[in-house]
């Protein structure tokens, strides 16, 4: 079921993309994308639905090209180029149902923020680290691989394969930390103290 956020959104939603278009919010979110031959570079989304993004990048590749993306707020998207545009293209949306009603809630709340003055929904900005992969630890020793979305001073989201329950104390590299959030694709964790800048937050996620 849709949330209230969402259903703006969700009552213009088409069956298919290619029947017609989402309807767009002019954002401006920045974040990290890898092409197919796993070059990785930053970016920044322009213009995004719930469907498609169009995002100005440094490297544009190829029409019908692969793209995965770690973006600001979003999390983890995955599509397709389907036209390459002035600094960079114009990528399809293609994710669960789940993710996309969470993308449109998202998109309904940058919309209207500054017209209703909401505040920010996060303590502190967050960022695509450097550092993407790391480890975590959980008290009784299980460790996972996993590869950090995004981080903030105050916490981080994940991309994990294991979905400890909400409050386990776990460990990010050498961070103290505990589940605060469950997604689609893996977990959000909150600090057990506030790092002091994003320095420190990526020297942070070394395990050694």
């Amino acid at each position: 079921m849709l949330n209230a956020t969402a259903q703006k959104f969700a009552a213009h939603m088409p069956p298919s993309f290619d029947e017609s278009r989402f309807q767009s919010v002019k954002v401006s979110l920045l974040g990290r994308y890898m092409l197919e031959d796993r070059r990785e570079f930053p970016c920044q989304v322009i213009e995004m639905s719930p469907g498609d993004a169009h995002i100005i990048a440094p490297a544009s590749g190829q029409v019908g090209e692969k793209i995965i993306a770690y973006l600001d707020h979003i999390g983890r998207i995955e599509g397709t180029i389907i036209e390459l545009i002035d600094g960079g293209f114009h990528m399809e949306v293609k994710v669960s149902p789940r993710k996309r009603d969470n993308i449109a809630a998202q998109l309904t709340w940058f919309a209207n923020k500054d017209i209703l003055n909401l505040p920010e929904d996060r303590r502190h900005d967050r960022q695509v680290p450097d550092i993407r992969h790391s480890s975590i630890i959980l008290d009784d020793g299980r460790k996972y691989n996993c590869k950090i979305i995004d981080i903030s001073l105050s916490g981080a989201a994940i991309e994990i394969d294991v979905r400890p329950q909400m409050g386990t104390p776990v460990t990010l590299g050498r961070m103290r930390a505990r589940v605060v959030r469950h997604f689609d694709d893996g977990i959000a964790v909150e600090f057990s103290s506030v790092q002091e800048v994003f320095s420190v937050v990526q020297r942070n996620l070394h395990t050694n």
